[in-house]
């Protein structure tokens, strides 16, 4: 193989959980060029990956939307001569691009049927059986890798590493708590006052608090600051809500003492570096294999018959009592941040 493709358009999460893939490729085939095809926006993210020789951008819901748009750049990789064209988006749309990549390998999921049109080779997602990693791993089945690489090992770019490291040095006096109330899903979100009840305990026992949040995520990061007993300690909370760029999130996340977070992609950002994780789960399940790794990552969840209610969880709740986060209380969220911060 001397040059190969690795598509994941899919969200943040799914991107960083491709990266075991990506290792295992490189380890098998060290001379290849390795090309990860990303959602536009996540590109500077995997910028330093060393494994990869390019990072580049699928503007799918922009100026690269359609089929007319998914043509143009299916002609742009046949281009590239790729060898081998490894496909873990299972659209339609992915399914096409990777046809007219003209890859004289290219290996899909069987799911959708069409996609033994689309691809020279296929193989079983075994969704029910497997967790996202493995699922991933299924992919290079057919060329026959046996040694594979489970942990994404997450390289970020020194000027995010460096960002991250001044901020510490100037501003962190102790043990930190990351809060991350935001989720594209409105069902993921834990409210806003629980976040902010995990945030005055961690000000009370001595810790500092950073919250997070993305683009257009500003106002819930706002609402839990508002709510959060700060006992008048300066420099108790920092706010850092819509301040960062992608890689100086991860890089901050890297240096966090725990990350209180939805099911969200920044969770994967965290873990992937083997933060300590305290992750609060509503309408999803572990079981649908998506959750944090690693023996700091904790999964909270409700008892509630309902759940899961999608593999993303809806915008309101099918229901309307939204129990699957309002059961998960602070107290059960703080005793594990505060084991993580103290060791008590």
């Amino acid at each position: 193989m001397r040059r190969i493709a690795v598509w994941n358009t899919a969200f943040l999460g799914d991107a960083v959980l491709t990266l075991p893939l990506i290792r295992t490729l490189k380890n098998a085939y060290p001379d290849a060029e390795i090309d990860f095809w990303v959602r536009k926006g996540f590109e500077g993210l995997f910028a330093a990956q060393p494994e990869l020789a390019g990072v580049y951008g699928y503007d799918k819901n922009g100026a690269q939307k359609g089929a007319k748009g998914a043509l143009k750049l299916g002609r742009e990789l046949a281009a590239r001569n790729y060898s081998l064209f490894i496909s873990a988006h299972t659209s339609f749309r992915s399914g096409m691009i990777a046809r007219w990549s003209s890859a004289k390998v290219r290996i899909g999921y069987k799911s959708p049927c069409i996609n033994r049109y689309f691809y020279t080779h296929t193989v079983s997602r075994r969704f029910a059986e497997l967790e996202e990693i493995e699922r991933l791993l299924e992919l290079v089945k057919p060329l026959g890798i046996s040694a594979v690489q489970d942990w994404p090992e997450l390289v970020l770019p020194e000027q995010a590493e460096q960002s991250a490291e001044q901020f510490v040095a100037r501003y962190v006096r102790g043990p930190v708590v990351g809060l991350h109330p935001g989720s594209v899903w409105g069902t993921k979100r834990w409210p806003a006052a629980s976040y902010a009840e995990v945030g005055s305990r961690a000000v009370a026992a001595g810790a500092q608090v950073i919250l997070f949040a993305g683009p257009g995520e500003e106002y819930m990061a706002r609402d839990v600051l508002e709510r959060i007993d700060t006992a008048g300690k300066q420099d108790a909370v920092l706010d850092l809500s819509g301040k960062l760029t992608l890689p100086e999130l991860a890089a901050h996340l890297g240096r966090l003492g725990c990350y209180v977070t939805n099911d969200s992609g920044p969770m994967h950002l965290a873990w992937a570096q083997r933060t300590p994780v305290t992750a609060v789960f509503g309408p999803t399940v572990r079981a649908l294999g998506f959750y944090p790794r690693g023996e700091t990552s904790a999964v909270l969840e409700a008892d509630v018959e309902c759940r899961p209610c999608g593999l993303h969880g809806p915008q309101q709740c099918p229901k309307g009592h939204h129990r699957c986060m309002t059961e998960i209380t602070p107290e059960a969220v703080w005793s594990d941040v505060k084991s993580k911060l103290f060791g008590e």
